[in-house]
């Protein structure tokens, strides 16, 4: 059983960066990294768009809720998360219960100038960006809140920085969790 912690879950909404550091940040601590949207393809051996359009939505879910429910069955790795991933609750009570959960929080502006030209985001492609991201956002910021042990600003901060920064918090969270540097004299 993999206990508290001993994964360290990347959430937050497209664009935020959680694959770029997330593989720096596994790199950084010596872990394995996992972009779970890359797993839920393969697994599938179709890309997530496919996967939308043939099983909507609900069928990405449940492949979603599969595939976290499997990498999560093991420890030791930085997870990337789809930013869909805390729509479900049974998904964040999962990565709670197994993982120090960060969001990389960044702001509607942020998301639409990193998200302007890309391909390969189901969610934006029928709305068009400028009316799918404001609404996905503000129906996802509590969810993300919720789902987060720390929050971190991805707004103007490399990647690199980020992943030192949650390098420097996970490592500081893991010490208190196994009550190292607090023993009395």
């Amino acid at each position: 059983m993999v206990k508290e912690g001993d994964c360290i879950a990347l959430i937050g909404f497209m664009g935020a960066g959680k694959s770029a550091v997330g593989e720096l940040l596994a790199e950084e601590l010596g872990m394995e990294f996992v972009d779970l949207d890359g797993v839920i393809a393969r697994e599938a051996g179709m890309s997530i768009d496919t996967i939308f359009t043939r099983e909507g939505e609900d069928g990405f879910r449940r492949r979603e809720r599969d595939a976290l429910t499997e990498q999560l069955a093991s420890g030791g790795m930085v997870l990337s998360c789809g930013g869909g991933v805390v729509t479900r609750e049974e998904n964040v009570e999962m990565l709670r219960r197994r993982c120090r959960v960060f969001l990389l929080d960044i702001s509607e502006s942020t998301a639409m100038e990193r998200l302007r030209g890309s391909s390969g985001r189901p969610l934006l492609s029928d709305e068009g960006l400028e009316t799918a991201v404001p609404r996905l956002m503000r129906e996802r910021a509590r969810l993300y809140r919720r789902a987060a042990h720390e929050i971190v600003d991805a707004n103007e901060v490399s990647t690199r920085e980020l992943a030192k920064e949650i390098a420097a918090r996970w490592r500081k969270s893991e010490s208190r969790r196994r009550g190292e540097g607090t023993r009395s004299t």
